[in-house]
């Protein structure tokens, strides 16, 4: 058995820069230790490793291991001489797992931007990069290297062990030349298996170095040479000319300093701070004016002298309004006056570039300007070329002259990765196996170099079962995926390719899981019971779980029947009848010979997929006349089954004989009401006036009373050529007090007495008794005389408003 202990490796030394492990392989007895491998019954005491490493700057290095908090301590190391020795027996239950190498190393202090002066001698360190990797052996071991272009070229080198960025002997930063530098960091790690394959993982990030100035470029004079005039009424102190110079150190100039050189001869003195010119003496001659004679060209100079090709080299999209300062263009007519005045331009593609100045009296230093920064783009063009053009203004030879800038653009990375489309369509079978190809999706960064690599990955709610090819593109199941169209049939999510600097786009991908005929149809049990009234089918049906058509699309059929060419089936609804010639119970009886009539038929159910799937089942039909189960009618609506218009045409007839017997009824009702409000002229009410009122007292009281007891049991008799008052009964009732004639009849007491019981006299407001006869139809005919009283005083009531109106 093999055994092998996590352990941490903390190599120590005495220097500005950490040592590092010499990576020498797993099968190796000296090393890093990295996936090293020990026999269980190996001897404690034995000499098993030699921990080898080293330091940059060559100074000595001491060994230690280091434990997990809380395991065992089965190593001892030597510090000096990194041997190491087994000191304690191993534990044969121990479990060696090889990792496999697919960690990217990761940088911990870049991207970053470091501060360079530009007077650092060559050879200095100035930063040294960090990067890990959290696989062991060699595929932890991170080893670092510069990203080196067609047109890139930097004073700068790295330790490919250690990580320290230096300046290259025999090179060094110029303020003027680049004040940037953007250096691109690959870290490596030392490669190993993974899927079974040898593989090689790496990173990059990059490090801007800002070139700081240093006071280490002379000033210089602006619109040299220079020219004044002396006039012969000057006197001492008089102004002549002023210079001008700058400082070549731009970024950090000191205070310009004038003074004479030789020449001055104690004539003419110069301000030292200003730069001013003024007379010390008289002037001892006239002043004389020289005609110049035009016999000079302008002409463009450089470092080395006269020139007209000039070249630079910097990164693509410099900020608008940058001097390049890399090119060192002076311009010069050594004419004088007019003679020496000629105007400056700059011809080549768009208006990304712009000269200044314009306009140059005799010398000047040309400056060019951009002025579009989006146009100076790598990706259109990796270098640009112009014209520039001096041309007299006020001569007549117009001499000119022309010089040829050529700049070379350095890419960088200002491009996102771009997908092909913006979504991607894909279709898999159900049931494919794990890893199944799905989809490739593409994306392309126009940026050259570990700018324009692309890492694709896929997120969102439906990338559970799917894994993309950081590299390819290539879309997968998971190893582990079973895809069900009858479970999810559409997976919906996005797919995302990214740059090494993080710039990214995204792309949605739609997937649909296509349906396999993979599920037969069933019944709900193999062996089913009916009973069929005779004309009416019966009905079976079976299920198909698969979830597109025409997979669960079902077709019917009868594989046997016993006795044979019986009954039919519906082949799409599964409804089973009897043959058209069997109407009766007595055919049935005739065919079977026996009372029994109950028949066995075989159904299959078969889908329409391809591979077909079918089922069948025992369908046993009892037969039955309908009148031995329901009544007519039910009978009735169970034969319409067959024939739908029949039973809309039932439906229909009896909504419409309904609305006929409501319209009837409905017009009686009207018509009954309408009479019942007219008065006829044998209900009118005729009043009487009493020539006498007989007075109350106590006795007549008793005395009336005594007489409606006499009447209780009879029935009123009421003449029809009389008027009758129902609220005060009859003109010979036992009261025979009138009611005031303005005032309105008020409506009859009602009649709380049970059955069986004698009325009881009530006492109305003018004191009157009444009784309530047993019999129905006196009830009906006082109800209809007091209706007519009623409809009397609205009518009195509606003429005495017309006679007050009028």
């Amino acid at each position: 058995a093999k055994t092998c202990h996590w352990i941490r490796l903390l190599p120590a030394a005495q220097s500005d820069y950490a040592p590092y492990f010499y990576d020498n392989g797993p099968h190796s007895n000296n090393g890093n230790l990295a996936l090293f491998s020990l026999s269980e019954d190996t001897p404690k005491g034995t000499q098993i490793y030699i921990l080898n490493g080293t330091d940059p700057e060559g100074q000595p290095v001491r060994y230690g291991l280091a434990f997990d908090p809380g395991s065992k301590a089965y190593f001892h190391v030597d510090p000096n001489s990194g041997m190491v020795t087994l000191i304690e027996e191993l534990d044969r239950e121990v479990v060696f797992v090889t990792d496999a190498n697919d960690e990217h190393p990761q940088f911990k202090n870049l991207p970053t931007i470091v501060d360079v002066p530009e007077n650092t001698p060559s050879g200095s360190s100035i930063f040294k990069v960090q990067a890990v990797d959290r696989d062991t052996g060699s595929g932890g071991s991170v080893s670092y290297f510069l990203q080196v272009t067609a047109h890139l070229s930097h004073p700068f080198a790295i330790n490919r062990h250690s990580g320290v960025l230096r300046i290259k002997p025999g090179e060094a930063l110029d303020y003027e030349r680049s004040r940037i530098h953007f250096v691109t960091v690959v870290a490596k790690d030392g490669g190993g298996n993974y899927n079974g394959s040898e593989k090689m993982m790496s990173s990059s990030a990059t490090l801007t170095i800002n070139v700081i100035d240093n006071q280490d470029t002379p000033p210089s004079f602006v619109g040299t040479p220079y020219f004044g005039s002396v006039y012969e009424f000057s006197s001492p102190g008089s102004e002549i000319f002023t210079v001008l110079a700058k400082d070549g150190d731009v970024e950090n100039p000191n205070p310009i300093v004038y003074s004479f050189e030789s020449g001055a001869d104690a004539v003419f003195d110069i301000n030292k701070t200003s730069g001013c010119i003024t007379l010390l003496v008289y002037p001892g001659l006239p002043h004389l004016q020289l005609m110049d004679l035009n016999n000079h060209c302008p002409t463009f100079y450089g470092e080395s002298g006269s020139q007209n090709m000039f070249e630079l080299t910097m990164y693509e999209h410099p900020p608008e309004g940058e001097v390049l300062r890399g090119l060192k263009i002076t311009v010069n007519d050594s004419d004088q006056g007019a003679n020496a005045k000629f105007n400056l331009r700059l011809v080549g593609p768009g208006h990304m570039l712009q000269v200044v100045p314009q306009t140059v009296l005799n010398e000047a230093q040309v400056t060019i300007i951009v002025e579009d920064s989006a146009a100076v783009d790598y990706e259109k063009s990796k270098f640009l070329t112009f014209k520039l053009l001096a041309v007299e203004i006020d001569t007549p030879e117009r001499f000119s002259a022309t010089a040829e800038i050529v700049i070379h653009l350095l890419d960088t990375n200002d491009n996102a990765p771009k997908f092909s489309c913006d979504f991607y369509i894909a279709r898999i079978p159900e049931n494919s196996p794990g890893g199944s190809n799905v989809v490739s999706v593409t994306a392309m960064d126009p940026d050259s170099g570990m700018w324009g690599v692309v890492k694709y990955s896929i997120f969102g709610s439906g990338s559970d079962l799917f894994f993309i090819q950081s590299g390819s593109g290539i879309i997968y199941t998971q190893p582990w995926a079973s895809l069900d169209a009858e479970v999810k049939s559409k997976y919906t999510f996005y797919v995302k390719a990214e740059d090494t600097e993080g710039k990214y786009s995204l792309a949605e991908v739609f997937v649909t899981v296509l349906d396999l005929n993979d599920h037969p149809p069933e019944f709900n049990d193999n062996f089913l019971e009916k009973t069929m009234i005779l004309g009416v089918p019966v009905k079976v049906e079976a299920i198909d779980e698969d979830a597109e058509e025409p997979n669960n699309v079902i077709e019917y059929s009868i594989m046997k029947a016993k006795p044979d060419n019986i009954f039919d089936i519906n082949s799409n609804t599964g409804e089973i009848k009897l043959k058209p010639f069997i109407k009766s119970m007595d055919i049935v009886q005739n065919i079977t010979n026996q009372k029994d009539c109950t028949w066995s038929v075989v159904v299959q159910a078969k889908d329409r997929g391809s591979p077909s799937f079918s089922t069948t089942a025992i369908v046993k039909i009892d037969i039955t006349e309908a009148t031995q189960r329901m009544g007519p009618l039910a009978f009735f609506f169970m034969q319409s089954r067959e024939n739908p218009l029949q039973m809309l045409g039932l439906i229909g007839g009896i909504i419409v004989l309904i609305v006929i017997v409501t319209a009837l009824v409905s017009t009686a009702m009207f018509m009954r009401t309408k009479k019942s409000n007219k008065i006829l002229p044998s209900q009118r009410i005729l009043r009487k006036r009493h020539r006498y009122h007989k007075q109350w007292n106590f006795q007549n009281s008793f005395k009336q009373e005594k007489n409606c007891k006499n009447i209780v049991g009879k029935e009123p008799v009421v003449s029809t050529t009389q008027t009758v008052n129902c609220n005060n009964n009859s003109v010979s009732a036992l009261w025979s007090h009138p009611a005031p004639r303005s005032a309105p009849v008020p409506p009859p007491v009602p009649d709380n007495s049970r059955p069986g019981e004698e009325p009881k006299l009530v006492s109305t407001v003018p004191a009157m008794m009444r009784f309530k006869p047993k019999r129905k139809c006196c009830r009906s005919k006082e109800n209809h005389i007091n209706t007519a009283l009623v409809s009397e005083i609205k009518l009195r009531r509606e003429k005495k408003k017309l006679m007050n109106r009028y």
